[in-house]
């Protein structure tokens, strides 16, 4: 339902998430660097956002309950924080203060203290909010709605809502190269795929594929692009 996630040992976290409500047997899984899939953080309902902190732990976030988890290296699973609405996806900044995506309207931070803030407003979403941040801080949020023609927007580090690009149907995940160009699991002019956004705001196809929901770029030139229902590891 969103972007997978690399740990610093090269291991990808990816979920299935199942419909709403559903609690599937097993719903997050580690992937080696090898393909190896293995069942992780078992008992969790709707798991949504993933995102890895500096100290290597996992974070998940639950739509259906609205609660973070973090998770351990060793598999141990506590909550993070509770009341987050639906939370969907999350995503760390340089000094690992946590933000959430509620799709009904609101982008949380939580700092390292575990205190919460409301950082900024959006037009809702009718599936998730993806959440990505540039080299400078800025937070890049794509949330599809009923629309057709939906934006990217870019969140100021003092919380205010710019609109970065628009014209993309159906924008899901996001991830920035080390060049700073925005990468969006999206259509453009009624083609889907990974669209690169560069930093003077054109945009192209760059993989093109149905059922896209997300990505994550590997130590190197892989990038690993989620579906569905399946993972890919494509060399750029």
């Amino acid at each position: 339902v969103t972007n997978p996630v690399l740990d610093i040992e090269g291991n990808l976290y990816t979920t299935i998430s199942g419909q709403k409500g559903q609690k599937l047997p097993n719903s997050v899984f580690r992937i080696d660097e090898k393909g190896n899939v293995e069942p992780w953080a078992t008992d969790l309902i709707n798991p949504t956002g993933l995102a890895v902190n500096h100290q290597g732990d996992l974070f998940v976030s639950s739509r259906h309950e609205g609660n973070i988890y973090r998770i351990s290296s060793k598999n141990e699973k506590v909550i993070y924080a509770k009341g987050m609405g639906i939370a969907t996806d999350i995503v760390f900044d340089q000094d690992d203060n946590l933000y959430v995506g509620d799709r009904s309207g609101t982008i949380f931070k939580i700092d390292k203290k575990r205190e919460i803030f409301v950082f900024a407003t959006l037009e809702a979403s009718v599936s998730a909010y993806h959440l990505a941040f540039d080299q400078s801080g800025n937070l890049y949020v794509t949330g599809p709605t009923t629309s057709s023609y939906d934006n990217v927007y870019k969140i100021t580090q003092n919380g205010v809502v710019e609109i970065f690009y628009t014209g993309l149907g159906r924008p899901q995940g996001v991830a920035f190269d080390t060049e700073g160009n925005l990468y969006v699991a999206a259509s453009l002019k009624g083609r889907r795929g990974i669209i690169k956004i560069d930093r003077k705001g054109e945009a192209q196809i760059v993989i093109a594929g149905s059922n896209i929901i997300g990505l994550a770029f590997g130590y190197g030139k892989a990038v690993y692009v989620a579906s569905s229902s399946s993972i890919y590891r494509i060399n750029l």
